[in-house]
């Protein structure tokens, strides 16, 4: 149960839910049920829906690829909450098809046939990436990318936030054009047991004792614990206004500043030295070989063009302010995080 942060207070609805298998998704699958809600699951794989059948949702066979039969599924549904997308940077040239289908024409597939089927109220899960490198400005819901003004065009850090942006675009035109019901959330960092992030990976390495040098110490990042996130996305389903974005994050921080709170509860001293980016991007070439050395991605160029003098920043304090939103601190998600992963964190 989540009980750090203002609870929805919404009636039970009948829920359509894309991306509940996902590592967001199924945290927030868990603390809808919980308040007591029938959802609706879209699942591609059946084996990785156990967690789900067991909190008693139904499952529906399917993907975002065909738009009348989704509108099917979901016709009868008092909300639909679009969570699905695939979340990887660094990618290989052959998986930039994959991102686009899943999460910018899955996106218009999805929230399309939400308008056909007449569903009263929609949640789509956006980012706080389609800001860009906000350049260790804070981001407000209504930030304008420095890019946006440049001859150059935009200047995207990954393919994963070009497509997030785009697919975010086509919720702000359904909106503004076809009266969509929908309100937007845009979760910053997402961290939590089970994480598989770039730098999830990246702390646990130093929680094993295998990172010599922090990667990027200056990258900078907004950080929510998973639960938290969870919570967030129930407020805005209950309170949000449509037509309105709420970013949920709770601060903000540098990849050392996040190693150090970390090691603060394991006792463990983060390395003075830093990993010099030149000798990175000497090993582009080598990418994949690299990646599989170092546990990161195979694409060291996306890699390093996302994180290298990046920061991601955001302010959450809207949804703190209007919907009650207050998820928990860093060091008290870390140390939950690793309890939960079997770590035991130090006293005090």
């Amino acid at each position: 149960m989540l009980d750090n942060t203002a609870r929805a207070t919404l009636p039970s609805m009948k829920i359509f839910m894309t991306g509940a298998t996902g590592f967001i998704g199924g945290v927030t699958a868990r603390h809808l049920a919980e308040q007591g809600h029938q959802l609706t699951c879209l699942v591609r794989d059946r084996s990785k829906a156990a967690d789900l059948e067991a909190l008693g949702c139904t499952l529906v066979d399917g993907d975002l690829s065909s738009r009348p039969r989704l509108a099917e599924q979901m016709t009868g549904h008092d909300a639909l909450l679009h969570n699905a997308a695939l979340y990887e940077v660094g990618i290989p040239k052959e998986r930039i098809p994959v991102l686009r289908k899943a999460n910018v024409e899955g996106t218009a597939n999805v929230l399309e046939a939400a308008l056909e089927s007449d569903i009263p109220r929609v949640l789509y899960v956006s980012t706080c990436a389609v800001f860009g490198n906000t350049h260790r400005e804070l981001a407000t819901e209504d930030f304008r990318r420095p890019d946006l003004d440049s001859p150059k065009g935009l200047d995207f850090t990954s393919v994963y936030e070009e497509t997030k942006y785009e697919a975010h675009q086509i919720a702000l035109n359904l909106i503004k054009n076809r009266n969509l019901p929908c309100v937007i959330a845009q979760p910053a960092g997402v961290y939590g047991p089970k994480d598989h992030s770039e730098l999830g990976a990246t702390v646990n390495q130093f929680l094993d004792g295998k990172l010599p040098m922090v990667p990027f110490p200056e990258f900078g990042t907004g950080l929510t614990y998973v639960d938290d996130v969870a919570a967030g996305l129930a407020l805005i389903l209950d309170k949000g206004e449509v037509g309105q974005c709420y970013i949920l994050n709770e601060d903000n921080f540098t990849m050392r500043q996040v190693l150090e709170t970390a090691g603060g509860l394991v006792d463990r001293k983060v390395p003075k030295r830093a990993m010099p980016t030149p000798v990175l991007k000497a090993l582009r070439p080598i990418g994949p070989l690299v990646g599989k050395i170092m546990d990161q991605p195979p694409n060291l160029a996306e890699l390093i063009k996302s994180t290298d003098g990046v920061t991601f920043w955001a302010d959450g304090s809207k949804a703190k302010n209007e919907l009650g939103w207050h998820p928990r601190d860093l060091k008290s998600g870390l140390r939950q995080t690793l309890e939960i992963e079997g770590r035991t964190p130090a006293a005090g």
